[in-house]
């Protein structure tokens, strides 16, 4: 019962993401995602008594709800861009698509992969939902920072995707993708700053002109 809570509160927040019209509500939301993602690594940790997943509960927790949304938020207060994400698709369609991607999922999950626990292949379809909906939000919102944040989400479905199959990923490869989170978003934050310093913007779709 608590675990089908957190899924489900895993896959609302990344509704929220689809439907956001603003780069604090899309961030807002990204936080959501992570503390129940986090509350998942608890309930694993929990239930398996694995101490290596109260530790990646605590890691989640504090950069993925912590420190990323603070550090995007300085981005945008840092280059003073504008609130609109530059939607390609509006949060209606959006949500339209978002509800078939999940259904979809749960067709593979349940048909295709033929899992015998419900619970588990109920985390696979949120995974795949939540990947599916993570390039979604890249490729169809204009600014750099929500196609950050649509990366950082595919990484979240991930995450739970290894968790649902196989308990979690090793501790040592949970760490090291954890590294590499941080150190993409500083290395964005420096990247969005200097493209922003140059083009007096960070929206995507005025860069065409730079094809050659």
């Amino acid at each position: 019962m608590m675990l089908s809570i957190i899924l489900s509160g895993f896959l609302v927040a990344t509704f929220l993401l689809v439907v956001a019209k603003r780069i604090t509500a899309l961030i807002r939301s990204f936080r959501i995602q992570a503390i129940f993602l986090s509350l998942y690594a608890l309930y694993m940790g929990l239930s398996q008594r694995h101490l290596e997943m109260f530790i990646v509960c605590g890691l989640i927790f504090v950069l993925k709800a912590i420190v990323i949304p603070f550090v995007l938020l300085r981005i945008i207060r840092r280059i003073n861009v504008e609130e609109d994400l530059g939607l390609l698709v509006n949060p209606q369609l959006s949500l339209i698509i978002a509800l078939g991607f999940t259904y979809l999922s749960y067709l593979f999950a349940h048909n295709a992969m033929a899992l015998t626990d419900p619970v588990e292949s109920a985390a696979l379809a949120v995974s795949i939902t939540v990947v599916c909906l993570g390039f979604f939000i890249m490729v169809s919102r204009m600014k750099a920072v929500a196609q950050i944040i649509g990366l950082l989400v595919m990484e979240n479905g991930i995450f739970l995707a290894a968790s649902a199959i196989s308990g979690g990923m090793p501790f040592f490869v949970e760490i090291a993708f954890f590294f590499d989170i941080f150190v993409f978003v500083i290395i964005i934050e420096v990247f969005v700053y200097k493209v922003n310093r140059l083009f007096t913007h960070i929206d995507t779709s005025k860069m065409k002109s730079l094809k050659g």
